[in-house]
């Protein structure tokens, strides 16, 4: 038996992996009758033979979004992402921005970061974030981007461009 939480309820379920058909690549939670996904992974077993281990976890089969935490300089916003790449940054007249952000804060660059958002091999969504050299740099989760360095983002991830805080969803 294997205990998991499903990822859109969050009620905690006993699994039997031995009863799953095989092929199966997700099955309904009794709870809220949404889908949970699950991949087969095959592997040794402790006496050198193969064995089947059944590994639940959630695909995100949905791009993300960034919600603008509205401050005395910043209206709250949303912001949807979609496949791709986008510059986000202060809304000015010349923005660079691909997804603008209506702000009076000066310290945010009009290109100040740039998120990717790829499928991946389950088919569901990674989005990479890093700083698009910016003048005042990128906050992730309280710590400074380097230059180049690129973070693949998490549900609830904090990010900061100047006085403006914007959290990452999907």
């Amino acid at each position: 038996m294997i205990s998991i939480k499903c990822p859109h309820c969050q009620v905690g379920l006993k699994v039997n992996e031995g009863k799953l058909p095989l092929g199966i690549t997700s099955f309904k939670c009794p709870n809220c009758k949404q889908a949970i996904p699950m991949s087969l992974i095959t592997g040794q077993g402790e006496n050198g033979e193969e064995s089947d281990t059944i590994l639940l976890h959630p695909v995100k089969k949905e791009t993300g979004r960034l919600i603008v935490v509205g401050n005395e300089y910043t209206p709250e916003q949303i912001l949807v992402l979609t496949e791709g790449v986008h510059v986000i940054g202060r809304k000015s007249k010349g923005t660079l921005a691909t997804l603008p952000i209506e702000t009076s804060d000066r310290l945010m660059s009009r290109a100040h970061i740039r998120i990717e958002v790829k499928k991946d091999a389950q088919g569901g969504y990674k989005h990479y974030l890093s700083d698009n050299n910016s003048k005042n740099h990128t906050l992730y989760n309280h710590n400074y981007l380097d230059k180049d360095e690129v973070i693949v983002l998490n549900d609830g991830d904090e990010i900061v461009m100047g006085r403006t805080i914007v959290r990452f969803n999907v």
